[in-house]
């Protein structure tokens, strides 16, 4: 991936020069998404080290509670540069910038989606070891990054799929699992992450599909996107022609 660069919607403003960056590309642009930023952690570790004191009380707390080194890096690498990020968005300090959450869409609790209050963006962000996913949209939005697992594994946590996306994950061939079994988790946790549930929501409620192409959504726009060699990743952008409260999955368990 490239250096420097940024995928954003037609039209839409260039406004983030920085944090340095790489270029991410969907299938096909998805009207409301305006930007995605991707960074490997490494590359970034040292730049978030130092600029730590942007992170309000509660990051900082979630940041220190965090037992390994490579966790802490990957926190701070993806909320130093979510708030750079959002600051140049907005034309504030990144410091400066309230981040706050939704109630949960499904329990009612106090960790639906993040958000700053009357600012108009929507934003998700994730993080794995080694690798950052930041989304800012005029939409609700998710994203997801996860490193590909061990085939062992994959057949382990395929029980939290859909049946119909186990069934499709039977039939692949043993070697290809990892990645199709990778397809289908993030593109899952991308839509309940844009609803606002992220996992209090069971996955295997929602279809999204293991194959080539994600499942056609009611309510989102499902693309993945392309990122480095042992990664997968989704986003999802509410639709424009939905209302805000339709958040059906294309098919759910009777």
């Amino acid at each position: 991936m490239a250096d420097d660069a940024q995928a954003h919607a037609p039209g839409a403003p260039h406004r983030c020069a920085a944090p340095r960056n790489a270029q991410l590309r969907t299938p096909q642009p998805l009207p409301g998404l305006e930007l995605l930023w991707s960074g490997s952690v490494p590359d970034h570790a040292e730049e978030a080290a130092a600029q730590r004191h942007l992170l309000d009380a509660s990051e900082s707390a979630r940041l220190a509670a965090l037992r390994w080194p490579q966790d802490r890096d990957a926190y701070a690498v993806a909320h130093v540069t979510l708030r750079r990020l959002l600051a140049e968005w907005l034309g504030q300090a990144p410091e400066t910038v309230p981040l706050l959450r939704e109630p949960c869409s499904h329990c009612g609790g106090p960790h639906g989606r993040p958000y700053v209050p009357d600012s108009g963006v929507h934003f998700s962000l994730s993080h794995t070891r080694g690798m950052v996913l930041i989304a800012l949209a005029s939409r609700p939005v998710g994203v997801d990054v996860e490193t590909l697992l061990g085939t062992p594994a994959v057949d382990e946590l395929t029980s939290q799929l859909h049946p119909d996306e186990a069934a499709e994950l039977a039939v692949v061939p043993y070697e290809a699992r990892p990645r199709a079994f990778a397809r289908c988790w993030t593109r899952k946790e991308a839509v309940l992450k844009a609803l606002g549930v992220g996992l209090n929501l069971e996955p295997a409620l929602t279809y999204v599909g293991t194959g080539a192409q994600p499942a056609w959504q009611q309510a989102w726009l499902l693309a993945d996107v392309a990122t480095e060699p042992g990664y997968a990743a989704a986003v999802a952008v509410r639709r424009p022609d939905r209302d805000p409260g339709d958040h059906r999955p294309l098919r759910s368990l009777s």
